[in-house]
């Protein structure tokens, strides 16, 4: 899929691999690579899976794999938790000593 250049997009980069990275890290992280995820405007004309350039809001100039176009947050906070609600409600009550504080 061809994304055109000046499209708002996302990279994926290895910053360092396993063998590279510090021997003071714990254990496990050293056994991973360092990666890196950007956003920005894409420099040229590029395809999904190929090596792009981009350009952060910043200014700075980026090279990684072309993941994708118009990145959008996908994360939450989790499902609903009806004890922190009241925990909530409670603290507003300590806090304000029963004032209205809307």
């Amino acid at each position: 899929m061809q994304i055109e250049k000046g499209s708002w997009v996302r990279i994926h980069d290895i910053v360092l691999s396993p063998q590279d990275r510090s021997p003071n890290l714990p254990e496990d992280t050293k056994k991973v690579p360092l990666e890196m995820w950007v956003k920005g405007f894409l420099l040229e004309d590029g395809n999904i899976g190929e090596r792009v350039e981009i350009e952060t809001i910043t200014g700075r100039r980026v090279a990684g794999t072309l993941l994708e176009a118009n990145p959008h947050y996908d994360h939450d906070f989790g499902k609903f938790v009806p004890e922190i609600l009241e925990i909530g409600l409670q603290l507003k009550k300590v806090l304000w000593a029963g004032e209205n504080h809307d």
